[in-house]
């Protein structure tokens, strides 16, 4: 029986690659990935707190919102506080909107990265060329917020991708995407022009939107998730390198009584810093680029 396929990557067990390390000898490598969105208001697509089937009027448009008024602020106070370097999911029209947020995340260092231009839609139900114009636009959004610099790496909305959005990010100018949770470590992936992009790993799992929006999970829960999922993976990294993503959104985890046991968590994990490489998904892609041929799959 033969399967309907695609020619993104092949197979390859991780049991089988060859061995490398992380910078300064480390074996986990630790992203935390913070995505800022913004959304039409009575319109289009977004997430409620209150079950799985949103509704759009001012109740999950106010709540969603908070993220940017007041949830972005406590965790960035939280990651300056542990000093914790970061890279941020931007819908293109969240810094056109919120201007004081671009230059918050310039301040620090961190990364921005492309996210399309709103949560309120997706791309993968797009035609090509309306697809290539959202990449386009959003991309040269963020440069103009970024110094003219312009994002390196890409996030679909919903984490969603057509038949074609590889292709149209490598045309674009990208370099490494978040879009395909295949893999604990990085994969090279093809596209038509005949070049490649890298796929840096991006929980699905270890994600507070479909943790605690889909599935219900308390902040304590979540915190305890992060927790498991550290320790299991510190103690695999012994025999491989592996990446563990931590995602963020600050109209969820923004909120008081969920930062808390964040902060409680992520304590835990930089008890083990010297066994760490904490670094943002363009540094780790940098550091892929430069290995020798064959290493990555």
């Amino acid at each position: 029986m033969k399967l309907p396929a695609h020619t993104r990557y092949a197979h390859s067990a991780i049991i089988h690659r060859a061995p490398y390390s992380w910078p300064n000898g480390a074996n986990l490598a630790l992203l935390v990935v913070n995505n800022i969105e913004h959304f039409a208001f009575r319109a289009g697509m977004g997430s409620d707190n209150t079950g799985l089937s949103p509704v759009q009027n001012q109740r999950p448009y106010a709540w969603r919102d908070y993220g940017n008024r007041v949830g972005l602020w406590n965790l960035l106070d939280m990651l300056d506080e542990l000093a914790i370097p970061a890279g941020h999911n931007c819908n293109s029209a969240v810094l056109d909107h919120c201007p004081e947020i671009a230059p918050a995340l310039l301040a620090r260092g961190d990364e921005i990265i492309g996210h399309g231009r709103t949560n309120a839609e997706r791309q993968d139900i797009m035609w090509e060329e309306d697809e290539r114009r959202l990449i386009l636009e959003s991309r040269d959004v963020l440069a103009r917020h970024n110094g003219g610099k312009q994002p390196r790496g890409w996030l679909g909305p919903y984490i969603a991708q057509s038949a074609v959005t590889l292709d149209l990010l490598k045309e674009a100018g990208f370099t490494y995407v978040m879009d395909w949770p295949v893999d604990d470590q990085p994969i090279w992936m093809n596209t038509r022009d005949g070049g490649r992009i890298l796929s840096v790993p991006y929980s699905v799992e270890l994600n507070d939107s479909p943790a605690m929006v889909a599935r219900h999970h308390t902040g304590r829960e979540f915190a305890q998730m992060i927790i498991d999922q550290f320790d299991e993976m510190l103690v695999q990294s012994e025999k491989r390198p592996l990446v563990m993503s931590v995602v963020l959104h600050p109209f969820i985890l923004g909120q008081p009584h969920r930062l808390r046991p964040l902060r409680q968590a992520l304590r835990h994990i930089l008890a083990h810093r010297d066994r760490l490489w904490i670094t943002r998904p363009g540094e780790l892609t940098d550091y892929i680029a430069g290995m020798p041929e064959g290493v990555i799959p």
